[in-house]
């Protein structure tokens, strides 16, 4: 028998069922957009929505691995506690039984045979590609292109492997590996941690189902490593990590090793004891199918109450106390860009976490011009040195995502969301400002007019009520948010016109000091420009 025949092609068959399996997701994320992102408001809430979190994400990007990559990723960044981590790991171990299902489609629904609907499925999705104007035309072409490429990638993987049906060495292999749960499990966790994707380690066993070459007992073995082995991609993700970040692909790992020893033991024994002969018997592709899903399935059924116990274990084991608290300014994480849709909201989170910085900063604005507080004047600073690290952390991660292969919408979010962390870190710059004006002052000892400081707290007022207003906007993505913000600008440029001409009036009648009143005119300008960055935050929430 001449392997290379066999392997060749059989390689060129897993290729295709990769590539066909990231086209296919690619577009379902694209077609999920902000339904998909707004999906981790989640992650606040209890453990049981986290795995239905977890087992949806992962079926629409078709990679447990990648969802496990991120939730190490949002740990390491102070997203995600390991409570919420936990019910996303579970869930994602389900999410992956999608792909098979596909799959073992062949199966229990005739007419999807690859020799059927691939070519079909191919030549519509180029039509779409080719004809298509709008967006969502070309994810919804990616997922059909990427559904027929599958297709004939596991058609040609068991086609290839259809001469081993006469290889007696090979027949001989599986049933060892059927007797002997150990090497099966094995087996199926090098593979996978091989090429890193549960789901395609699970069509290459399909494929060979197909061919009529796998018993059951070896299958079930196989695919119980399986699951150990795609844990291998979040491990390999979590160095480097902080502590927390580790204990989160510790807890995938155990999660999944105690499932595999618990079905590993009740397989054995069924097939020792209960049914001998169903253990020899050929598995076919749907069956494939349920076993992974019932194991996958039964496993968080089983371990979902015992969850906190095995969090406890992983952090026994990785030596962490979560309320350890770890110097980090930038919580963004690059293990989030294997998904841009997530990795775009987890910016927009941090970018309104800057907002609130920026906020506070304000607050402190409107009175230190007239406490001159010596801790608030420092406290202004320290937070404009935060902001500027902010902004230039979530300006370098936001144009990493904007490299990534994602849709035109989302590299226009991108733009917006660059302008709009400008914008805040300019506001921030003028609170700078006007910590400095007050400092002027406190050193020169000199004060305000009556008059002159009770228009600048007005001017203060509307000023920072437009930055709230314009941070509201983008946190949620309000229209009537964002035309207050329009109002208060308005009525900022009015004040200030106001303001500086009935202080030019006052300077003319010696009604004010001239020290305190280059002060007073300076702080205008700072003021009447926060109010115009917040109403180009505002813009960028009308436009998008």
């Amino acid at each position: 028998m001449n392997y290379g025949e066999i392997i060749i092609p059989f390689a060129g068959g897993l290729g295709m069922f990769i590539y066909g399996m990231q086209i296919m997701a690619q577009g379902l994320e694209n077609a999920a957009g902000n339904k998909m992102k707004s999906l981790l408001e989640v992650l606040t809430k209890n453990k049981f929505l986290g795995v239905l979190l977890g087992a949806l994400i992962t079926a629409v990007i078709q990679s447990s691995s990648a969802t496990t990559v991120m939730v190490v990723g949002f740990v390491n960044a102070g997203i995600m506690n390991l409570g919420q981590a936990m019910g996303v790991i579970m869930g994602a171990n389900i999410g992956t039984t999608v792909t098979g299902w596909l799959v073992s489609s062949v199966e229990w629904a005739k007419a999807l045979s690859p020799t059927n609907l691939a070519p079909i499925a191919i030549i519509v999705g180029v039509v779409i590609m080719l004809t298509g104007k709008r967006h969502s035309s070309k994810d919804v072409s990616s997922i059909i292109v990427g559904f027929g490429i599958l297709f004939i990638g596991i058609s040609t993987m068991s086609a290839a492997v259809e001469p081993l049906k006469d290889s007696p060495e090979f027949a001989n292999l599986f049933v060892t590996l059927g007797k002997r749960p150990f090497l099966g499990i094995i087996a199926g966790a090098v593979v996978t941690a091989i090429i890193q994707s549960s789901s395609a380690s699970v069509g290459i066993l399909q494929s060979l189902a197909a061919a009529g070459l796998v018993p059951m007992s070896a299958a079930i073995y196989i695919i119980m490593g399986q699951n150990i082995g795609t844990c291998v991609t979040a491990m390999l993700s979590g160095v480097g990590a902080k502590k927390n970040a580790k204990t989160a692909a510790l807890m995938h790992l155990l999660f999944n090793i105690i499932g595999t020893v618990i079905f590993s033991i009740v397989a054995i024994v069924f097939f020792t004891a209960v049914n001998p002969v169903m253990g020899g018997g050929m598995i076919t592709q749907t069956q494939i199918s349920t076993v992974h899903t019932i194991f996958n399935i039964g496993t968080t059924v089983l371990l979902f109450p015992a969850s906190n116990m095995i969090i406890m274990l992983a952090k026994k084991i990785g030596r962490v106390d979560e309320a350890e608290q770890e110097e980090s300014i930038v919580l963004l994480d690059e293990r989030m860009l294997e998904t841009p849709g997530i990795a775009l909201q987890s910016t927009i989170s941090e970018i309104s976490r800057m907002g609130h910085v920026v906020m506070n900063s304000l607050e402190k604005a409107k009175t230190v011009m007239f406490t001159q507080n010596r801790e608030d004047i420092e406290a202004l600073k320290k937070e404009e040195s935060l902001v500027d690290k902010l902004s230039s952390g979530i300006t370098e991660y936001a144009i990493k995502i904007s490299a990534l292969r994602v849709s035109d919408r989302e590299h226009e979010e991108v733009a917006r969301l660059l302008q709009v962390i400008s914008d805040m870190e300019r506001v921030s710059d003028y609170c700078e400002n006007i910590s400095e004006y007050a400092e002027t002052m406190y050193d020169r000892k000199i004060q305000f007019s009556e008059m002159g400081a009770k228009g600048l707290e007005e001017m203060l007022d509307v000023c920072a009520d437009s930055f709230k207003y314009a941070l509201e906007a983008f946190e949620q993505k309000s229209r009537e948010k964002a035309l207050k913000v329009i109002e208060k600008e308005t009525k900022a440029d009015g004040l200030e016109v106001s303001l500086r001409t009935k202080h030019i009036k006052r300077l003319a009648n010696n009604q004010c000091n001239t020290e305190a009143g280059i002060v007073f005119l300076d702080a205008l300008v700072c003021l009447e420009r926060i109010s115009d960055h917040a109403r180009n935050i505002a813009e960028e929430v009308l436009e998008g």
